[in-house]
């Protein structure tokens, strides 16, 4: 039963999606593809490519995460790291990892703020492992259980901290925060610029992933998909 509810679910979120991408909330706040770096705007925080400016290691690879995984995603990015580090004795400053946010992954680029404001859990089936309800925090962001082990060093601050880049889409942020609102009976606009105001410190807001995954592949990233 609960995989019919979550295949209802995503059937539904899928159908909205086609929908809204009709409308003018898609573009409402896309840029150019050659996107300056990020300026705060009346305290939103404007899609760039300044992401790629630090991409300078000698080993860097694109990770494209558009599904949760059950967190997998992030060990993967872990890996990466670790495996150059212990079998061909690489340093994490010779490595770039970039780490995608956008589609079922969108809302992992969010504060815990935003995870119990909007109930994202709920809206985006994913439960956290501990407590066995919708996620009303950030479960990536700080020591995330991945196949029922606490993987800290899996975490998006720990990556992080280790050079990893994480982006998050500017046109799935603008897609899912209207759907959101339109099931909560909310303003698109106003849920659109307290995400914004919202993102983790530190993840790159990009104009659309679709654009980084080519740039991503001219800066000579190789490409892992999820």
């Amino acid at each position: 039963m609960s995989n019919i509810r979550t295949n209802a679910r995503r059937a539904a979120v899928a159908t909205s999606l086609a929908i809204i991408a009709t409308t003018s909330i898609f573009a409402a706040r896309v840029t150019s593809l050659d996107a300056k770096p990020a300026t705060p705007v009346g305290g939103l925080v404007e899609p760039s490519s300044k992401w790629l400016d630090g991409l300078k290691a000698k080993h860097k690879q694109f990770f494209d995460a558009p599904a949760p995984a059950a967190g997998i995603p992030l060990v993967h990015v872990m890996n990466y790291y670790d495996t150059y580090n212990k079998a061909f004795g690489v340093k994490d400053a010779d490595i770039d990892a970039v780490l995608t946010f956008y589609g079922y992954t969108t809302f992992f680029g969010l504060n815990d703020a935003m995870w119990a404001k909007y109930n994202l859990g709920e809206f985006f089936d994913i439960t956290d492992p501990v407590t066995g309800k919708p996620a009303v925090a950030n479960i990536w962001k700080s020591n995330p259980n991945i196949l029922g082990m606490n993987l800290a060093p899996a975490s998006i601050e720990s990556l992080q901290k280790r050079g990893a880049t994480f982006i998050l889409c500017n046109n799935a942020l603008t897609i899912f925060s209207g759907m959101i609102a339109q099931k909560r009976g909310l303003d698109a606009k106003a849920v659109y610029e307290d995400m914004n105001k919202n993102i983790l410190p530190g993840v790159n807001l990009v104009p659309g992933m679709v654009v980084a995954v080519e740039q991503a592949q001219r800066a000579g990233l190789a490409y892992h998909r999820q």
